[in-house]
């Protein structure tokens, strides 16, 4: 007995979305397949985007080095992620204490990264300071402080696992960048030029290291949805996913793009992608209606 016409299209729907699902189901094992066994370094491991990041290492049962700048939040991190895993799936994390505001310890730092396992097949430099003021208000010392977490820091610990993964031949250096890496934005001046810096230098690192097949990716992303990280990718709360990128959807993209092993990614709503074309090819219509939005963001100001 033929099916009604008005039956048709829902049954067509719930069919598209079950092979969605299992296709989903399917690349989601691939990737935790991928990083079995890996040694994996995640940096700023206690923010929203890295203990997600953690997790999923976690659960694939890869060797994780976990750094951040509080061990007490590191410690919280260690205990949720042991509780209740399988110890013959997974390893216990190994914690370091990195800060890279304090660039003199680094060398130290680095080679403690190194010594956890004596190699690094994966490297996720997820660490960021943000700031939003007027140029004219930031001092000299604050924009120091920005280019080290943003800058400095990241290309000195890829610079310090380079020797190992080059003797090896094999890693994956992966850049948790900011669509301000690829378009400056105004008041965030200190923010965009170090984040233009870092995705500059993993850009030509990646030409560098190719013939060692070292593989260097980038995911620039518009900003993260700091309230959505109180909620469980499972329970959002309504609204959340509307602005911004939640933590879990960045982490999961970190992993995919592991497993894909895909050298660059836009994780960003269309207008921000539109406004990358505008202002490459009508860099002048760009500049006006930036300039314009300033302007209107200070007579809104004076007029409260």
């Amino acid at each position: 007995m033929a099916l009604p016409s008005v039956m048709v299209l829902p049954m067509l729907i719930v069919v598209a979305a079950g092979i969605y699902y299992i296709y989903n189901e399917i690349l989601q094992y691939m990737s935790m397949s991928t990083v079995k066994n890996k040694v994996v370094v995640i940096t700023d491991a206690v923010s929203g985007v890295g203990s997600e990041c953690a997790r999923l290492f976690h659960k694939g049962g890869a060797r994780l080095i976990l750094c951040g700048t509080s061990w007490d939040k590191m410690e919280s991190l260690y205990d949720s992620l042991t509780s209740g895993s399988d110890p013959t799936v997974t390893f216990l994390p190994k914690l370091v204490l990195l800060d890279f505001s304090d660039m003199d310890s680094m060398s130290e730092v680095v080679n403690e990264v190194v010594e956890c396992y004596g190699c690094v097949d994966v490297l996720v430099c997820n660490s960021s300071m943000k700031l939003k003021a007027p140029v004219r208000s930031i001092s000299l010392e604050l924009d120091r402080n920005i280019m080290d977490i943003n800058y400095f820091g990241p290309s000195t610990l890829a610079k310090g696992v380079l020797p190992a993964m080059i003797s090896r031949r094999s890693g994956h250096i992966l850049l948790v960048n900011s669509i301000q890496g690829r378009i400056a934005v105004p008041f965030r001046t200190s923010y965009s030029a170090s984040k233009h810096a870092v995705q500059a230098f993993f850009d030509c690192l990646r030409a560098e290291v190719d013939e060692y097949g070292i593989l260097v990716s980038t995911i620039s992303h518009t900003f993260i949805n700091a309230e959505a990280s109180s909620t469980t990718p499972t329970q959002p709360q309504k609204g959340l996913r509307t602005y911004g990128v939640h933590p879990a959807d960045l982490a999961n993209e970190i992993v995919r793009t592991v497993n894909r092993k895909n050298k660059e990614v836009l994780l960003t709503a269309p207008i921000p992608r539109i406004a990358l074309y505008v202002r490459s090819f009508f860099p002048s219509f760009f500049f006006a209606v930036v300039a314009a939005g300033v302007k209107d963001s200070a007579l809104a100001e004076q007029m409260q």
